[in-house]
């Protein structure tokens, strides 16, 4: 990467927010995913200054900003062996992003389906050679973004990591507040990885003391304030020994109350009490014990609903709501796709004690996109981590993937074979790259009505070699002159 602003970098790591000025809304290109190199995370650029974007095959990752002709140019290179030199261009005028294939010997492929030339529109996905890139019509950003950030240079706790920026910020703004005493409750549905996000709020913190998780569904009616607050041997049946409980097990630490959506009403009010007084009197016990923690709650609930139907105490509800983020769904964060199955799977790797770098088909990757997880991070982790094992140290594979994964590819590939004239046997299965330039035939023998020379004048290729592909993948350029 080149001049590169690590403005967010540095919020992150040194705990601070920044002030921002007015945010703007820009395109901009994010490069998702290296399908053999899904560790290297993901990058983003923005084409807010930006007429033309040219994306080849380069040495490293890098990217260059040029003026000529007075055209701005920006230069994405990846380290992509299946990607030309200079294999495509995006153009810029006013508010449109015209895509082109420059001729590419592999093809390029928007959305599952090969592309030579279109008009690009929010959330296109674009694969070039074994890369894939989001293309976004409308990100809000401020003048303090950098206008490319790579992920892999990002310093930041597990799970405070996004190159959206208005959830960095969000995450930036968290590193500061947890400094404080200030209470963080963090909102979104099941699986979004509020866990991962309180355990990064306490490394953030500083604290010396322990990071105590309590689920709140799970605890029994009967033991809560028990569990919450201890007890005195002999406070009640059963109560054999003194125990201090999980708020003081959390002194000088933080306590992490999962769906508190969940706690009792009467527990409720006891947590109010340790909240403003910040000491805890056990069960059975008649002296108050001081006690300092942070407390950080999660839920799927919507908390205000609670409030209304009489479940949840409104007076807690202030207490606790005093920075509040909230987590988007993994099908709201295609953005951040690639740093989540990088990570993901490096620490799969570990858990397994496995130096060998996983690398993933290009099918395995289109499926992992065009599905919409709908129980989230959770379950692209259970996915990635069956996926490997089934897989060893070789390529993961679309037949690693769970079936529910694999109907998001396999609904694409119907919907491209529905407008795809057939004829080559289909139990000879095609490799990715195979099936991309029999696809970049098909359309180009569309477009010039079979015309093989014409044909081979598009892709830049001597006529024979062209008839040889046709024949090879089971192709009539006679069927295509009368269409």
């Amino acid at each position: 990467m080149h001049d590169v602003d690590v403005t967010l970098v540095n919020t992150v790591r040194k705990g601070g927010a920044q002030s921002m000025s007015t945010p703007t809304a820009t395109p901009h290109l994010f490069l998702i995913l290296e399908s053999r190199r899904p560790h290297a995370l993901s990058a983003r650029y923005s084409l807010a200054e930006v007429d033309e974007v040219v994306i080849g095959r380069g040495k490293t990752r890098s990217v260059e900003r040029r003026a000529e002709d007075g055209i701005r140019r920006l230069i994405v290179r990846v380290p992509d062996p299946w990607m030309s030199s200079t294999h495509a261009r995006i153009q810029r005028r006013a508010t449109l992003c015209t895509f082109a294939d420059e001729n590419s010997t592999n093809g390029s492929v928007i959305n599952g389906a090969p592309a030579s030339s279109v008009t690009l529109k929010d959330n296109d996905i674009i694969e070039l050679g074994q890369t894939f890139f989001l293309y976004r019509s409308s990100v809000r950003t401020t003048k303090q973004e950098p206008p490319y950030l790579d992920a892999s240079e990002i310093t930041a706790p597990e799970g405070l990591l996004s190159l959206i920026p208005t959830l960095a910020q969000r995450f930036a703004e968290l590193a500061q507040v947890v400094k404080s005493n200030t209470s963080v409750v963090i909102l979104g549905q099941s699986g979004t990885g509020k866990e991962v996000i309180a355990k990064a709020s306490h490394k953030l913190s500083g604290r010396a003391g322990s990071f105590v998780a309590v689920n709140c569904g799970a605890l029994p009616d009967s033991l809560v304030e028990s569990e919450f607050f201890g007890h005195k041997k002999g406070a009640f049946s059963g109560a054999s020994d003194d125990r201090r409980g999980l708020v003081l097990a959390a002194d000088r630490g933080t306590l992490f109350l999962d769906e508190i959506g969940d706690l009792p009403l009467n527990s409720q009010a006891a947590l109010l009490r340790v909240l403003q007084e910040r000491e805890v009197t056990p069960v059975g016990a008649t002296s108050p014990i001081p006690v300092d923690f942070r407390l950080v709650c999660a839920t799927h609930r919507n908390m205000e609903a609670l409030v209304e139907d009489g479940s949840f105490r409104e007076d807690l509800l202030a207490r606790l709501a005093g920075f509040i983020i909230d987590m988007p769904s993994l099908d709201q964060r295609k953005e951040d796709m690639g740093i989540l199955i990088g990570v993901l799977l490096g620490k799969l790797n570990e858990e397994r004690d496995s130096t060998a770098e996983i690398a993933l088909s290009n099918d395995v990757a289109r499926a992992l996109l065009a599905y919409n997880w709908p129980r989230n991070i959770r379950e692209l982790r259970t996915c990635l981590q069956t996926a490997i094992a089934l897989a060893g140290n070789r390529m993961v594979e679309l037949d690693h993937l769970g079936p529910t994964v694999r109907q998001a590819l396999d609904e694409q590939h119907s919907q491209d074979r529905e407008a795809t004239p057939t004829g080559r046997d289909s139990r000879q299965p095609l490799s990715p790259e195979q099936e991309h330039r029999r696809a970049q035939l098909i359309q180009l023998l569309r477009e010039h009505q079979g015309n093989i020379s014409a044909v081979a004048r598009a892709m830049g290729k001597v006529r024979s070699q062209v008839q040889r592909w046709i024949k090879r993948y089971g192709l009539d350029a006679e069927s295509f002159r009368t269409q």
